[in-house]
């Protein structure tokens, strides 16, 4: 169990060493491929409803492992509750029942998930894992630098 860095009553940050891969092994072979990252187990005592903010940063590199230069249109991030239930949430984005965010321009002018006032959130429980997808086939690998929940 464990799965966090840093706990305190309003803030979580996620261990990134307890995740199974922060990047994509393979490349991303067409747009809207899909990197999903399973959470580890999370303490119980953590109530999920105290946090309303979410971070999620990451890179994102082209075929040859060189870093792209951020952008909307890039990137999209989708935490989701059930793994075994809806990764992809609804085609012009917003929450759904298993997706309480997905944010279509991570990194991206437009974005609000990679600032450092995060994007709103609602969490009645535990997020399972979260679904990276590229929106260009330019973006074959992106990379997980900072999962953090937060109640400001």
């Amino acid at each position: 169990m464990g799965g966090i860095s840093l706990f305190a009553q309003n803030r979580l940050t996620v261990d990134l060493s307890t995740l199974p891969a922060t990047r994509n092994a393979a490349p991303f072979t067409r747009a809207w491929d899909n990197f999903f990252i399973q959470f580890p187990p999370w303490p119980a005592n953590i109530n999920w409803s105290n946090f309303n903010r979410a971070i999620i940063r990451i890179k994102y590199f082209d075929e040859n492992g060189v870093e792209i230069r951020q952008s909307d249109s890039r990137a999209v991030a989708i935490l989701v509750y059930d793994p075994a239930g809806d990764i992809f949430g609804l085609p012009n984005g917003g929450p759904s029942s298993n997706i309480p965010l997905k944010e279509l321009n991570v990194g991206g002018g437009s974005g609000m998930v990679h600032r450092d006032n995060g994007a709103r959130i609602s969490l009645d429980r535990a997020p399972g894992g979260i679904n990276f997808q590229n929106n260009d086939l330019s973006v074959r690998f992106i990379e997980v630098t900072e999962i953090t929940f937060f109640r400001r």
